[in-house]
């Protein structure tokens, strides 16, 4: 696992950013793994900017998505759909047609989820999965002690997760869904390069546990020891917790200027 100390969140969207142009360049209908909330934003303006610059083509990338409400309309306003294509497609000049997801609609919700995996295999795999944390150390909605090879499935939220989210939904917390559609922490791992950005003294915890602390799923996101190619971008204040954290910046800071993230 290779960390990355970048000074804010702007930084680390634009090094992240940059990292997805270089994989487009590379493979141009490269599949895009993205996530809601709003740490990864930076992420998207930066890649939306290069998009308009011409300095980057996304006319041929495809989008998957990591996970949805169930029941909620796909039309509504704050399905992680709609969310996804006001954050992502639209900046980047594509269609839904580029878009993947779960159907978080369907009457058989477990036959949505592995149509999903199936899905994502038939277009090759998810090239690179941008992740974000949460404070408990969950990705997607694998919330602690979820599988560590868990596929996608539908989970049920917590209720401190509903109230969270209620400020989406006119601060009414029965509007908020009670179940979800995530991508397992297998499935995310199948992933072939994982992006995880973190920012704020909040996520510190999270991100020593997920980096220096052993593999359990207390921590889902310290599953991202076993992956081959993952990558760790936290600005200072969620790096404050690391013991390590000179080690990660010297060996960031000397590594070849040719191998990016």
């Amino acid at each position: 696992m290779e960390v990355v100390i970048v000074p804010d969140a702007k930084a680390g969207g634009e090094l992240i950013a940059e990292a997805m142009a270089q994989l487009l360049g590379r493979k141009p209908d490269a599949v895009l793994g993205v996530a809601t909330g709003s740490t990864p934003l930076p992420i998207y303006a930066a890649l939306a900017a290069k998009v308009r610059s011409g300095a980057v083509d996304a006319s041929r990338a495809r989008i998957a998505q990591l996970d949805e409400y169930v029941d909620l309309p796909a039309e509504h306003p704050e399905s992680y759909r709609s969310v996804l294509r006001r954050e992502v497609l639209e900046p980047l000049g594509l269609g839904m047609d580029a878009f993947m997801g779960p159907d978080g609609t369907a009457e058989d919700v477990q036959g949505a989820c592995e149509a999903y995996d199936a899905a994502l295999a038939a277009a090759g795999g998810v090239d690179l999965q941008l992740l974000g944390i949460g404070t408990d150390g969950h990705i997607g909605f694998n919330e602690p002690c979820s599988s560590l090879a868990s596929r996608t499935r539908i989970k049920t939220l917590t209720e401190q997760t509903r109230v969270d989210n209620a400020r989406f939904f006119d601060g009414d917390i029965e509007q908020v869904p009670h179940h979800v559609i995530t991508q397992g922490i297998g499935t995310i791992l199948e992933a072939r390069h994982l992006v995880l950005l973190a920012t704020g003294e909040g996520k510190a915890d999270a991100v020593a546990a997920t980096v220096e602390g052993p593999v359990a799923a207390v921590c889902p996101a310290s599953a991202l020891q076993l992956h081959p190619h993952a990558t760790v971008v936290v600005d200072e204040a969620a790096a404050s917790k690391l013991k390590l954290a000179d080690y990660f910046r010297h060996t960031y800071a000397n590594k070849p200027d040719w191998q990016g993230i």
